[in-house]
């Protein structure tokens, strides 16, 4: 019997390392099968945001030699970067929502986003996605 999961996940910071963290939780959630959308909004819109996502930081509040040795260890574990994340969870299927109040907020275009985002429908978007998630995660 195959179970069919709805994964909501809600991705509401700027900082790298949460931002990978909660891209590569889509990611293996759609890989095991999962119907995943990924949510960002507040400071999270900036990872998807076509230049933006290139300034994100891991650790911004530790030293700069800290920072550049985790991201040297992420470059040496051969681990994805944000943009591969997200063309991955496009290509797979996984829905991609940014909110709309932090697009007018931050002042975007629709043209700002990477690939595969689109704006979410504020008037059904907890009500079709969130509520009827069987898992709602947040990072």
């Amino acid at each position: 019997m195959t179970v069919h999961k709805k994964a909501s996940i809600m991705i509401f910071h700027d900082e790298l390392c949460q931002v990978f963290n909660g891209l590569m939780t889509a990611l293996s959630l759609q890989r095991a099968g999962a119907e995943v959308t990924v949510f960002f909004g507040s400071r999270g819109i900036n990872a998807v945001h076509k230049e933006k996502i290139k300034e994100l930081k891991c650790l911004p509040d530790q030293p700069e030699a800290e920072q550049q040795k985790v991201m040297a260890r992420m470059e040496q574990m051969n681990l994805p970067m944000p943009e591969d994340m997200l063309l991955m969870l496009h290509m797979e299927g996984a829905r991609l929502l940014a909110c709309p109040l932090n697009k007018n907020v931050f002042e975007f275009r629709d043209d700002d986003f990477v690939e595969g985002v689109v704006l979410a429908d504020p008037e059904t978007y907890y009500t079709d996605i969130v509520m009827l998630a069987d898992m709602n995660l947040v990072f």
